[in-house]
């Protein structure tokens, strides 16, 4: 029986599918599939990203996650006709709540997550950019955190997005509501790499081909031991994270690693 919180309410699902999952390889694509809706982030798509990615956090098989838009943007955020018509307190902690775990399951599952970012991506959509652990935008994508604007502070935006860019950066976002370019986006350390439209699938799957080639032990480890580390004071962080290499060094794709570098051959990962 699936548990409660993870069931979709029947009043809000719909004939479309408001993710799309696609899998080549060990590459997981999810698409937020809202496009009339700019891709807000409604209660039933936020359900079922959770699911989603749930099901591919269980799956050593896969490897990686590329998130991505359908239309013309990556994201416009929650859906706020949807929070308008549900105008209750509890409603809203239970839907913030219901995000937040849905962007910290992204920090916390194995697989990296790479955000394929176009058009705009305002209030959540910029924090599910932030949340992501790598992110490609093409030229002219725009971003914001844009709930100043109607008078709502983007708390929970504010989380992952001042956890990539300095502070006064992101009190500048977060104070004034306005857009940046991705060109900004990017100097400010909420992006990887800004590329051409006409590039931009070729850019992400550059960047998920590097990954991709490195030992998945490895990939699973590290990215565990980086977000673990960050809850550290520094002393705590560098006993937490010699342990973990430690740990690391006695796997047999270090040994097969070493050796391919020595002689000059490509490794070959037993992996996960």
């Amino acid at each position: 029986m699936k548990s409660a919180e993870n069931q979709i309410p029947e009043s809000l699902s719909s004939s479309e599918d408001l993710v799309i999952r696609n899998e080549e390889n060990s590459v997981v694509t999810l698409t937020l599939n809202r496009p009339k809706q700019f891709n807000a982030l409604s209660e039933a798509m936020l359900k079922i990203l959770q699911r989603e990615l749930d099901s591919i956090s269980n799956n050593e098989n896969l490897r990686l996650v590329i998130l991505q838009g359908a239309g013309n943007v990556f994201s416009a955020g929650h859906d706020l006709k949807e929070m308008i018509a549900n105008r209750k307190e509890e409603y809203y902690q239970n839907l913030f709540l219901q995000c937040s775990k849905m962007m910290m399951t992204l920090n916390r599952m194995p697989q990296p997550i790479i955000a394929k970012v176009h058009g705009i991506a305002t209030a959540a959509g910029c924090q599910l950019v932030a949340a992501c652990d790598l992110a490609v935008a093409a030229e002219g994508t725009r971003f914001a955190t844009s709930g100043i604007n109607v008078g709502l502070f983007c708390s929970t935006p504010a989380v992952p997005v001042s956890r990539n860019i300095s502070r006064k950066r992101a009190m500048e976002l977060l104070l004034t509501g306005e857009f940046i370019d991705a060109e900004t986006a990017l100097n400010w350390g909420l992006l990887n790499r800004v590329v051409p439209v006409r590039k931009i699938d070729e850019e992400t799957q550059k960047l998920a081909e590097a990954i991709l080639s490195k030992s998945s032990l490895a990939v699973f480890t590290g990215k565990k031991m980086f977000y673990k580390q960050l809850e550290h004071k520094m002393e705590d962080a560098y006993t937490f994270a010699g342990k973990i290499m430690a740990c690391n060094m006695m796997a047999e794709d270090v040994s097969e690693g070493v050796d391919a570098f020595i002689n000059k051959r490509q490794a070959v990962w037993k992996g996960c």
